[in-house]
């Protein structure tokens, strides 16, 4: 994630505020601390005391991520997560489709640039603003094209995260039920699992699995952006922590010391979500909302929306 935000510069923040910032920090990893309280201690922490490391804030979310994810693999079902990315492959694959062509038909009804309604989409269609990181080098967008496609996504991940387990107690979801639509309807990774966390284990176990497989869907994509916009010579990453999370799940209870620690690791990964959460709240104070203009934000919006509720409802029908 590359957002800059409008926090206030390290520099110019005084030692004390740094020291209270790194404190509230590792204290989200206390197990007391959830996703959302995570995220909600962040913005508070940012609009207090500013953001003494916002140079630094996505790189650390990245890793911080990446090893979570990872460590989340230590807890899961062989036969379980085969289950589930098994069912995940076709709805990811179809709402990831029809996500990038609703960007591109309502970019002409905004009168958006392509570039920003197709980064928009691929945020929103795959896993937020790593997608749009991984895209827009290929496409060529501007800076702030990518600002603000990366906006809209930090501000909608944050609702989500929030809204998201509420919706869920309404409906009288199951678990399996919620895991899969956060994975679908939730753009970045850290709100998915942040989200699936509150809402339960096994929630968390199904949303990690499939937000894995909609993640691998980059790849793809970052092919199709350099036929669509006849890049040449581009490259794009390809995310190996999903091949090391993958490889984990299958290669774990082979491993000497996994069977005594396992509940220590998955709790520690749960841990440094939140940490990510925490930071990605106090990125939020620092969005410009009128540098993101009306046209984007409503078409982030309404991509969100429609993946929303077009996919609960499948997911509901299914199971009836």
């Amino acid at each position: 994630m590359t957002f800059k935000t409008a926090t206030l510069a390290h520099s110019s923040i005084h030692p004390i505020r740094k020291l209270l910032f790194l404190i509230i920090a590792v204290g989200t990893l206390h197990p007391a601390i959830n996703a959302t309280l995570g995220l909600i201690l962040g913005i508070v922490a940012a609009y207090l005391l500013g953001h003494p490391f916002s140079d630094k804030n996505s790189k650390v979310i990245s890793h911080l991520l990446k090893i979570a994810v990872v460590g989340l693999g230590f807890g899961m079902n062989p036969q379980e997560t085969l289950a589930a990315g098994r069912d995940g492959l076709g709805i990811t694959a179809c709402f990831i489709a029809l996500t990038l062509v609703m960007a591109m038909l309502l970019s002409r009804v905004l009168r958006l640039s392509p570039r920003l309604s197709y980064l928009l989409g691929a945020g929103t269609a795959i896993c937020g603003g790593s997608a749009i990181a991984t895209v827009s080098p290929i496409i060529s967008a501007s800076e702030k094209d990518i600002s603000i496609s990366i906006g809209v996504v930090f501000l909608l991940n944050a609702l989500a995260l929030v809204i998201f387990p509420y919706i869920g107690h309404w409906l009288d979801l199951s678990q399996y039920q919620f895991g899969v639509w956060a994975a679908i309807a939730i753009h970045d990774t850290s709100s998915v699992i942040g989200a699936a966390s509150v809402f339960g284990d096994e929630a968390l176990r199904v949303a990690t699995t499939v937000k894995m497989v909609r993640a691998l869907w980059i790849i793809p994509i970052a092919l199709l952006s350099m036929v669509l916009f006849r890049s040449k010579d581009k490259t794009f990453r390809i995310p190996w922590f999903i091949l090391l999370f993958i490889t984990v799940i299958f290669a774990k209870d082979y491993l000497p010391f996994t069977s005594e620690h396992t509940g220590s690791i998955v709790e520690g990964a749960k841990g440094l979500m939140v940490l990510a959460l925490f930071l990605v709240g106090s990125s939020l104070p620092g969005i410009n909302i009128k540098s993101i203009g009306s046209r984007a934000l409503v078409l982030g919006l309404t991509l969100w929306i429609l993946v929303s509720v077009s996919s609960l409802l499948l997911i509901v029908l299914q199971a009836n």
